[in-house]
């Protein structure tokens, strides 16, 4: 899952959005630093990677990828399932998702003095392209693995993969939708046990 599903399947509790957002840049365990419902969004947060890394359905759709994308795959399909989320957003909230980008960024505004300093330094670029609300597009897509492909030296091709988005697009929204309804539910439940 990429940025706009994680920060949903945190549900209400915003220290556990922002602990859930950050996640990919603390590691180990020194999320053992933070106060109790970020390191609860840190946990939650590996705990959806490895529950999507390892689910059959978001595996049938990296198979889609695997030959042009190798180990890639996964990295494409959190964004093209971010994708999804965000151009189907009505169906799962009844807060716009303009209204929503806007309201979680002005949360990380206010919160900003404990945000790793990765976080820090690519926000103020998420901010204003608003990367949230450009996953419903296409081109947003695009822009964002072609952004991809040159953090990884122009070996990944990212920038391709929405030749395969278009050409699949139907199979792998219907397997979101299956996989998505899942990481709802195992959420909700995670974070009940963490």
């Amino acid at each position: 899952m990429n940025f706009l599903a994680h920060i949903y399947l945190s549900g209400d509790n915003e220290q556990v959005k922002i602990g859930n957002f950050m996640a990919d840049s603390i590691k180990g365990k020194k999320y053992l630093k933070y106060p109790g419902d970020l390191q609860k969004g840190i946990v939650l947060h590996r705990a959806i990677d490895y529950y999507t890394d390892t689910h059959p359905i978001f595996k049938q759709s990296t198979q889609k990828l695997f030959s042009n994308y190798g180990h890639y795959s996964g990295i494409i399909v959190d964004i093209f399932y971010d994708h999804f989320l965000a151009a189907n957003w009505e169906k799962y909230s009844e807060v716009a998702l303009k209204e929503y980008t806007l309201n979680f960024y002005a949360l990380l505004e206010n919160n900003y003095e404990i945000l790793p300093t990765k976080v820090k330094n690519f926000m103020p670029y998420m901010i204003k392209d608003n990367w949230l609300l450009s996953y419903s597009r296409i081109e947003g897509i695009e822009k964002v693995l072609s952004g991809m492909n040159i953090r990884t030296g122009k070996k990944s091709n990212m920038h391709l993969a929405t030749k395969e988005l278009k050409e699949y697009y139907e199979e792998f929204e219907n397997e979101f939708f299956s996989f998505f309804d899942q990481a709802i539910k195992y959420s909700q439940q995670k974070l009940k046990d963490i």
